[in-house]
């Protein structure tokens, strides 16, 4: 009688055990952060955002002090403008000596039409002929000198513009914005704080798109590949469960040993390949949790 009660108490159990074991795979779930660092240096003087906080892609949230910066563009500004105006008047500066010339070619005319009725000399006309070519000179000169100077104030004008672009982006810099659309998890900083480039300030993360990261061993590649629909499963503890739909994005192309904490139906397994499985989280999902796959 002992007997007949304890083997289906025993079936029950064994049933109960296999049941809890209906998974193909076991990970955790993840999600793509982001931490975001200061690209400048100066004090945080606005740092509005708290750990949860829902941000937008390209929300600001915090600016670090630019009043240095801003001094410095007024100063280079103010350079660029005073070299701008150092800028010779070539046409104003050649044209006395434009009118030299021609006076001189309607004298070398003149004379050449009086050598012809023998009224002048060939040594006045050889004289005035002279004078022009003279005059011509220093006008190529004159030319020459002006525009290597405008050059020179030109590539340094254009240096001082180089110059205020850049404060113009450490400027921008400065007002820190989210790169993506996402939760604040962590937030390393404080209005106040002295920011130095590369100090991280807050780390963000997309938790309405997460996924699991399970893994599979080798015995089951060959069910699974990229896009392939999946349920899992999220366990909350005790006989709380949850399943929703995934979408297998990413197979590692190469194996690994099996981490401590993920389980796998075939214990004697040491290799397995991880798979990122896209879930779409509806609030009750938390990085870190575990949960099942299912194919």
């Amino acid at each position: 009688m002992k007997k007949a009660i304890l083997l289906p108490a025993i079936t029950i159990l064994l049933a109960a055990c296999q049941g809890k074991q209906e998974y193909d795979a076991t990970g955790i779930f993840e999600a793509t952060t982001v931490t975001i660092s200061a690209e400048t240096s100066g004090k945080i003087l606005d740092f509005g955002i708290a750990e949860g906080d829902s941000v937008a892609m390209g929300q600001n949230v915090a600016t670090i002090d630019t009043a240095l910066l801003a001094l410095q563009y007024k100063q280079i500004q103010s350079q660029q403008s005073s070299t701008e105006q150092s800028s010779p008047d070539i046409a104003a500066q050649a044209a006395a000596l434009r009118s030299q010339i021609a006076h001189q070619q309607n004298e070398c005319a003149r004379i050449a039409r009086l050598l012809a009725d023998g009224a002048a000399t060939q040594k006045q006309s050889d004289d005035a002929e002279a004078q022009l070519k003279v005059s011509r000179g220093q006008l190529d000169a004159l030319l020459s000198t002006l525009g290597k100077n405008r050059g020179s104030i030109t590539e340094n004008a254009l240096a001082l513009q180089y110059q205020k672009e850049q404060i113009e982006e450490q400027i921008a810099k400065s007002h820190i914005t989210s790169p993506i659309t996402g939760t604040v998890l962590q937030k390393y900083a404080e209005p106040g704080e002295f920011a130095t480039p590369g100090r991280p300030l807050f780390k963000v993360a997309d938790l309405d798109n997460i996924y699991l990261r399970g893994y599979f061993t080798a015995s089951r590649l060959a069910d699974i590949k990229i896009g392939q629909k999946v349920t899992v499963i999220a366990d909350f503890g005790g006989d709380e469960q949850f399943e929703y739909p995934g979408t297998i994005t990413w197979i590692a192309q190469e194996s690994e040993f099996t981490p401590k904490s993920i389980q796998t139906n075939d214990s004697r397994a040491n290799l397995v390949y991880a798979v990122k499985i896209a879930v779409k989280n509806d609030g009750r999902l938390k990085l870190g949790q575990y949960g099942e796959v299912r194919l």
